[in-house]
């Protein structure tokens, strides 16, 4: 007998790096973009450890960052005030923030899974990714 599948639900997510010398593609992983159709669900979170950015990347304006990371994050909550991207739905939304780009924020592949719970899952994917 095949296990329910009721109550799990298809997400996607992408790991936000900070690439401050797009042209060496060095990178630190600073957040986790999670989408999830049903319920509908996009969320980031980040974490910006403001002294290894700056060991690793000396030239770093952390300010600047914080501010792009609050716009992207912005642009995914869909706040009317952040521009016409944010009004798009959910999942362009995503798509726009998940697409290849050449600039400080940049975002991994994106990785699907099954979730009962995108809060849950999101804040996991944040402690194995991030936090490690």
């Amino acid at each position: 007998m095949k296990p329910s599948m009721q109550g799990n639900h298809l997400y996607e997510y992408a790991i936000i790096r900070v690439v401050p010398r797009v042209e060496r593609e060095e990178f630190l992983n600073v957040g986790v973009i999670l989408y999830c159709r049903k319920p509908a669900f996009l969320q980031t979170k980040f974490l910006l450890d403001k002294d290894r950015l700056i060991a690793a990347f000396p030239i770093l304006n952390i300010e600047d960052l914080e501010e792009h990371l609050h716009s992207f994050e912005q642009i995914g909550e869909g706040n009317k005030n952040a521009g016409p991207i944010a009004l798009l739905d959910m999942a362009s939304r995503f798509r726009w923030l998940t697409a290849k780009r050449s600039t400080i924020i940049q975002s991994s592949a994106i990785h699907p899974g099954l979730c009962c719970n995108p809060f849950e899952t999101l804040e996991h994917l944040f402690q194995q990714q991030i936090l490690v």
